[in-house]
């Protein structure tokens, strides 16, 4: 039951932070990992936004709580 609830407020709390974030410009060659060699630069989670950041954090949780649940399924 505890554990239900956790995901029903993970999953209200990461459409709100989807909501929030801004559309990159970038068309499709975002999507499948297209840019420059420029843009490889560097240390991937340092250049990613706040709210990418949290974004990564809730959808990890939301993945490990709906394992929980289809494991207390069974």
């Amino acid at each position: 039951m505890f554990i239900g609830v956790v995901h029903m407020v993970l999953s209200i709390a990461l459409i709100g932070i989807v909501l929030l974030q801004q559309r990159k410009e970038g068309g499709f060659s975002g999507i499948f990992g297209g840019g420059t060699q420029a843009d490889m630069g560097g240390s991937q989670w340092q250049r990613l936004s706040g709210l990418t950041k949290i974004t990564v954090v809730l959808t990890s949780l939301f993945m490990l709580t709906s394992l929980v649940l289809v494991m207390m399924s069974k």
